[in-house]
């Protein structure tokens, strides 16, 4: 009936439910068919920017799981932060297969020389390798931006946000060395590594000054470097006016005193007239000079130059090897061990409590992972923290 009745027409029920059963259903396809596209095209990378040591800002991936690590010290600063395993490639100079090595984040990474070359070492990188690399790295570290391959035009040819890090030193620029720690820990997710890292430096610092620092001036013994390593071993009149080891433990570094070798604190040559003149108490040969042969280097010409033999430590046997410590850049650990060793023979009463082997490995296993010293050690005969025979 088409009448005016309120009645309900037979049926009509069964279509509302029919009704809102699809209204169901097709919802649910939509909910299906936008889980789809989101799990085929998922939603970009969340990004975030630095700011690099040249002043660049530098957009990074939220996630940061593959890199690479351009010049000298760079995958240092990567074992340090202990995400070494981070690097899907290296520089040459990590695949090389030395006699020495005074490296302590290579000896306790041997795995290193297995990785994918990118370039060659100080920063010549390749960016036709870099392309090739599989996987590709989201972000390139790099030390040293005027050496090497420009960082601007390495981002612009591979299209990888490519971060400059000033690795400073313990010194004077020891804020750059901490800054670059804290950018690298920022971008990979190891902010707290890195404050634990400036923490650990800053109190072995703060215990070396400390346990010599009320000894009068006129008390504290002369002491002369010799050997240093810049871009490759030098013989004994290489040395460095800023040693940190010296600094420390306040000897007095006749290479930085007045009639010293000058305002540069970095590597500086002396004349050997001068060091005859000085005549230090103590002598310390950085072991680096060993890479020189048999026949040339700091230790042979201890051993065999004339004027060396007037020297009254070589004469009565106070010459000690020290580790070398700038090898592909500063290792900073070395650097404190070095110092606690130099403490131990300056002033043994003030380090009765060191041993400067044991302090090396306990200062190594925290920084790069390992104790090495001994494997280092080994490679420079056994000389290292001990008396040097030149007679």
């Amino acid at each position: 009936r088409f009448g005016g009745s309120d009645a309900p027409v037979s049926g009509a029920a069964p279509a509302v439910r029919l009704v809102n059963l699809n209204l169901c259903e097709l919802r649910m396809s939509r909910v299906v068919f936008l889980l789809a596209i989101f799990l085929l095209f998922p939603a970009p990378a969340k990004a975030r920017t630095v700011t690099d040591a040249m002043g660049r800002s530098i957009e990074l991936p939220d996630d940061v799981r593959r890199v690479i690590c351009s010049g000298s010290g760079c995958m240092r600063l990567l074992t340090y932060l202990q995400v070494q395993d981070l690097a899907v490639a290296a520089d040459d100079i990590e695949s090389r297969r030395n006699r020495f090595d005074a490296r302590p984040y290579a000896l306790a990474n041997p795995q290193f020389k297995e990785l994918p070359i990118f370039g060659q070492f100080r920063g010549q990188d390749n960016p036709e390798l870099i392309l090739t690399l599989d996987p590709q790295p989201q972000v390139i570290f790099k030390t040293y931006a005027v050496m090497g391959h420009d960082p601007v035009e390495l981002q612009r040819k591979t299209g990888i946000p490519v971060v400059v890090l000033d690795v400073g030193n313990l010194g004077q620029r020891r804020g750059d060395f901490y800054a670059s720690l804290r950018l690298m820990g920022e971008a990979l997710g190891r902010r707290d590594r890195a404050e634990a890292l400036v923490a650990f430096f800053d109190a072995a610092i703060a215990d070396l000054v400390a346990r010599t620092a009320d000894i009068p001036n006129d008390r504290r013994p002369t002491a002369y470097l010799g050997g240093v390593a810049y871009k490759g071993p030098h013989g004994f009149q290489s040395t460095e006016p800023g040693y940190p080891p010296f600094a420390f433990v306040g000897a007095r570094n006749l290479a930085r005193e007045a009639g010293g070798a000058g305002k540069d604190l970095s590597n500086s040559d002396v004349a050997k007239e001068q060091i005859v003149a000085w005549d230090p108490d103590y002598l310390f040969l950085d072991l680096s000079t060993l890479q020189m042969g048999e026949e040339a280097g700091g230790l042979h010409e201890l051993r065999t130059d004339p004027a060396y033999a007037t020297l009254t430590a070589v004469r009565e046997g106070r010459v000690f090897g020290v580790l070398p410590y700038n090898w592909y850049s500063q290792n900073y650990a070395s650097i404190l061990a070095n110092a606690y060793f130099v403490g131990k023979i300056l002033y043994p009463d003030r380090f009765a409590d060191v041993d400067p082997a044991s302090k090396a490995d306990e200062i190594y296993t925290f920084v790069v992972g390992k104790p090495v010293f001994d494997a280092m050690n080994l490679t420079f005969s056994n000389l290292a923290f001990s008396r040097v025979p030149v007679r």
